[in-house]
């Protein structure tokens, strides 16, 4: 890894995301995305800074993930190759600063990666690191997207009020890193995105958008939001549209809507209107 500066943070907290097999719906690269752009309007006045770059020829095979060639204004070809970048983002008007890491997950050297990874959060501080990510379900996609918040060890999932991650199989890079998390004694919780199957083809703000509600419940804090709740809206019509255009897919939808509703009946005037609420007033303060 190249460490091109440490910068120095407040209270730094680590937000990690990769596209691949832990983003469905490239819900989590487009939070931590979301997270990169958001503050970049002239009245936040806030830049992200490059920090460090992964050493891309030892993590990466480029048969797994390829090289992308695109033409300039100039009409000059260029290549994207895969990688993953680090930025330090300064928000003076919250408690905390933060780091993200955004790239596409490694393909190989998983255990060097997270160890570089963790050294870089070490140097810089970080009080906490939380790993963004998206699967496929079978929810309704006109329904609120669930977002489900767990720790690795049941220790840190007790003290930071999360669920005790109890998934057994295969896992990617975010269950490495987690782990790698719990082996330093490093406080990491992971946030999931629940993605309708139906509808994981194209890019769901919708889904960004309740990881970054979900980060802000968990921080206490607000993110600018920007377009993002109205691409999720333009996103859930054009799903709409689409299922109607199939009746198998229509009739599944109804009965999806149907089962989510039964079960988040009883939840509905206890736990998600209180987190609405919540919010709400947040907003309101900051006002």
């Amino acid at each position: 890894m190249e460490i091109l500066q440490i910068p120095n943070l407040r209270s730094p907290v680590m937000v990690i995301a990769f596209s691949g097999w832990n983003d469905a719906g490239e819900a989590a690269t487009g939070a931590a995305s979301h997270l990169l752009g958001t503050w970049t309007d002239p009245e936040f006045d806030v830049v992200p800074e490059l920090i460090a770059e992964v050493d891309i020829e030892e993590f990466y095979d480029f048969q797994v993930n390829r090289p992308l060639v695109y033409i300039d204004d100039s009409s000059i070809r260029n290549l994207t190759w895969p990688g993953t970048q680090i930025y330090a983002l300064q928000t003076p008007e919250l408690p905390c600063d933060f780091i993200v890491v955004r790239g596409v997950e490694p393909s190989m050297k998983w255990k060097t990666f997270t160890s570089e990874l963790l050294d870089l959060a070490d140097d810089c501080e970080v009080d906490l690191i939380i790993t963004l990510g998206s699967m496929l379900a079978d929810t309704p996609h006109t329904r609120p997207i669930t977002v489900s918040g767990s720790g690795a060890h049941p220790d840190i999932a007790k003290r930071l009020g999360v669920e005790i991650s109890k998934y057994e199989g295969p896992t990617g890079i975010l269950g490495v890193i987690q782990d790698g998390c719990v082996k330093r004694c490093i406080d990491a919780i992971s946030l999931w995105a629940a993605i309708p199957h139906y509808a994981s083809n194209s890019p769901s703000p919708k889904a960004s958008l309740a990881l970054i509600n979900a980060l802000e419940d968990f921080l206490e804090i607000e993110i600018p939001q920007g377009n993002l709740p109205d691409e999720a809206a333009d996103w859930e019509r054009e799903v709409t549209e689409l299922a109607k255009e199939d009746s198998e897919v229509a009739e599944y939808v109804k009965a999806l809507e149907e089962s989510k509703d039964a079960s988040d009946l009883p939840e509905a005037t206890g736990e998600s209107i209180a987190k609405e609420l919540e919010r709400f007033l947040r907003r309101q303060n900051e006002k």
